[in-house]
């Protein structure tokens, strides 16, 4: 089993609610996790049928049943037991009591926000970033990602890059050492068939697979609402509502643009990413290596690899990333844009294995900005050296953050 980075925080704040919460993707190891956390504690499926009958008609006396110290599985299943474990733990503040997992961050978080607000905490937890798998060490704050190099790390190779796109970062495909081309085709067909039919009414689910392609084409690029909506001859709202299961379905994230009266022509459109690249290469149809070398989107799925591990990396903290990108209407972009709230980290993603000075200019310009929140930036590209090295905006590996 590889170690998950979100462990302590799950195991620091079990020691301060008596509800905790995992959401996240399916098959991203949360039932995995948890039993690896909670040893002792007693586990129940909320995706059998039989039992998921009676905790349904019976919440209160179910959990009474089983007593404390439990772990609930699929608990979006069955809705009415979020007002009995409110009042459970209102009698009892013991913590840890607890322990929910949901696939559907959609329908858990819902019925948290209506019953369980302020006894329980909740955390995400997505497929294996690239530093898990690599079994490095975590980062100890959001300040140091992307921030603090480790040029110690071990080289990867362009070829290793494109076989980590295309394999994805799911654990199953880790844990069993299977191949993932099939196991995604199974994973996307059960997510459009089992989940969209619970979260959606939608009567022709072909309709949404085409959406979910068109959405795979678009990785990495501007939402255009509109565009989707005539593509696919559905409402602009069925696209916002779609794009926002998704989202909270774990599959893909949103990036907001950044602006902070810096001017008032900035794009205020966002951009949609993937979560895992290799459902993304699925999706776009990429079954080897060969084939993704030469696919015209190469570059927005490695772009999607580097921002979504840093998204991935936030999430393992514990915290809400705060990550945005930058455009004006001159087309001045910033790829990705880290911002606690006093100070900005830009950075440029890009695919080549050479540097040239050209990549810089977005950085600097943003930078000369007015009352602009950042004296220093990044390059992530594919090249094996560190250029400019101690610059304010040097150019490094993509491997070695």
């Amino acid at each position: 089993m590889y170690p998950r980075h979100l462990t302590k925080y799950i195991l620091k704040y079990a020691k301060e609610y008596p509800i905790l919460a995992l959401v996240g993707p399916r098959q991203s190891g949360k039932t995995t996790l948890v039993k690896s956390l909670f040893p002792s504690y007693k586990y129940v499926s909320l995706e059998n049928i039989t039992t998921r009958k009676v905790a349904s008609e019976d919440p209160r006396g179910f959990l009474q049943t089983y007593g404390s110290f439990l772990i609930l599985d699929e608990v979006q299943n069955v809705p009415e037991i979020f007002s009995a474990l409110q009042q459970l733990v209102d009698e009892d503040q013991t913590p840890a009591q607890y322990i929910l997992t949901g696939s559907s961050q959609f329908l858990l978080i819902e019925n948290i926000t209506q019953s369980l607000a302020g006894r329980i905490v909740t955390f995400k937890l997505f497929p294996f970033s690239f530093s898990e798998i690599c079994r490095y060490e975590q980062e100890k704050s959001g300040d140091e990602i992307f921030r603090v190099m480790h040029p110690d790390r071990i080289p990867v190779s362009q070829e290793e890059l494109f076989q980590f796109l295309l394999k994805g970062s799911y654990p199953r495909i880790y844990d069993k050492n299977i191949e993932g081309q099939k196991w995604y085709e199974n994973y996307i067909l059960t997510y459009v068939e089992r989940d969209i039919r619970i979260l959606l009414n939608v009567r022709n689910l072909r309709v949404f697979e085409h959406f979910l392609l068109l959405c795979a084409s678009r990785s990495g690029q501007l939402v255009d609402y509109n565009d989707l909506s005539n593509a696919l001859g559905i409402a602009v709202s069925t696209v916002k509502e779609w794009i926002s299961i998704l989202e909270t379905s774990g599959i893909i994230f949103i990036l907001s643009p950044f602006f902070n009266n810096f001017s008032k022509r900035v794009t205020k459109t966002p951009k949609l990413y993937f979560i895992d690249t290799g459902i993304l290469c699925h999706l776009l149809s990429i079954q080897t290596v060969d084939h993704l070398k030469t696919h015209p989107l190469l570059g927005w799925i490695f772009e999607t690899f580097i921002i979504s591990e840093c998204y991935k990396r936030f999430c393992n903290l514990g915290v809400s990333p705060p990550l945005y990108f930058y455009r004006d209407s001159a087309q001045n972009e910033i790829d990705l844009l880290i911002y606690n709230g006093i100070c900005g980290f830009p950075v440029e993603i890009k695919l080549s294995q050479s540097f040239h000075f050209d990549y810089r200019k977005s950085i600097e310009q943003w930078m000369n900005l007015p009352n602009n929140p950042a004296d220093k930036g990044l390059i992530v590209y594919c090249g094996e050296d560190i250029v400019q090295k101690g610059e304010p905006i040097p150019a490094v590996p993509w491997y070695l953050f």
